[in-house]
């Protein structure tokens, strides 16, 4: 057992506790086979935090599973703190995560934000990364933002709608007046907008629509002011843009598996994102699939791609 871990009470699972610096510390959950095949399983949001649905496809007798919570998110503390919070923390932590844990390459997994984020990291450290399985991927375009935004204001009702009139009175962008509420508005402000923000992804994922309870949404606000904070800087990822970035992608397996009704990050940036791999990318279309992470149809896509991955070091 290494120094940064403490073993749970489940035999199965090893906790860490790594410092990254600047007052954060990252929480990483390790499930699996310790001698498995490395797998990095990068989380949403931003601030979305783990889950187990994020791990569930893989096989913990093949792959030795590591579940980090990044900076603010989930368990990792301070939890929901935006200082020392960007892109190029997110990668550096990675890189100091590997070489905590003395892993000279891994399978990262990524869907929406975590998708994002994979491939900063496999252009970050190219050699440090065996494959990319990636589900739903967030190409973090202003296109993409802007419009998730005004269909909120269009159509998520009420707090959103004031949320645009305040924007306008203030002469700010409307994204520059949402990470303000979360920074520093007042607590009924924040839970306000941390509701209607959760029930508009709700509606756009195709989930039953419901309001959180009170436990809910001190996280809710948490997750939001981390997100917002990215969002508003377009996630440090302009300009180059990222698709742009890809063409520098290292030559490993590359699966992209995307559902062809999500209505949060479209389809068209997977196969965007194919293209700007010169084909190399494979993608597998989740017929009637949203972006939700638990659909049965896009967690036995997953399960398929990962196995695959076990089995030949490749995607079918």
């Amino acid at each position: 057992m290494d120094a940064l871990g403490t073993r749970g009470r489940a035999a199965a699972m090893i906790v860490h506790r790594l410092p990254v610096g600047d007052g954060h510390a990252m929480h990483v959950e390790e499930h699996g086979d310790p001698d498995g095949i490395p797998a990095l399983v990068l989380h949403g949001g931003p601030g979305s935090g783990q889950s187990p649905a994020l791990r569930s496809f893989l096989d913990p007798a093949r792959y030795r599973i590591l579940c980090p919570d990044q900076r603010g998110a989930g368990q990792s503390t301070p939890a929901g703190s935006v200082a020392s919070n960007t892109l190029s923390h997110l990668v550096a932590d990675l890189r100091l995560l590997q070489s905590a844990l003395a892993v000279r390459q891994w399978l990262v997994v990524g869907g929406s934000w975590g998708a994002t984020l994979a491939l900063a990291h496999a252009l970050d450290h190219p050699t440090a990364v065996s494959g990319l399985l990636l589900r739903n991927v967030f190409l973090a375009r202003r296109s993409d933002i802007d419009a998730f935004f005004a269909r909120a204001v269009q159509q998520g009702g009420a707090p959103w709608q004031a949320l645009a009139q305040h924007a306008r009175e203030a002469g700010v962008p409307l994204l520059t007046q949402l990470a303000g509420v979360f920074s520093a508005g007042t607590s009924e402000q924040q839970r306000t907008m941390a509701t209607a923000w959760a029930r508009w992804e709700q509606r756009l994922s195709g989930e039953p629509e419901r309001m959180p309870d009170d436990a809910t949404v001190p996280r809710l606000v948490q997750r939001y002011r981390i997100q917002s904070h990215y969002l508003e800087h377009a996630c440090w990822l302009d300009p180059p843009p990222l698709l742009e970035r890809c063409h520098g992608l290292p030559g490993i397996p590359l699966c992209i598996v995307h559902g062809t009704q999500d209505a949060i990050c479209p389809p068209e940036g997977a196969t965007a994102l194919q293209q700007h791999t010169g084909g190399a990318a494979r993608v597998h279309w989740v017929e009637g699939a949203g972006h939700q992470a638990t659909d049965p149809r896009m967690l036995a896509a997953m399960r398929a791609a990962a196995d695959s991955f076990a089995q030949r070091g490749a995607f079918d």
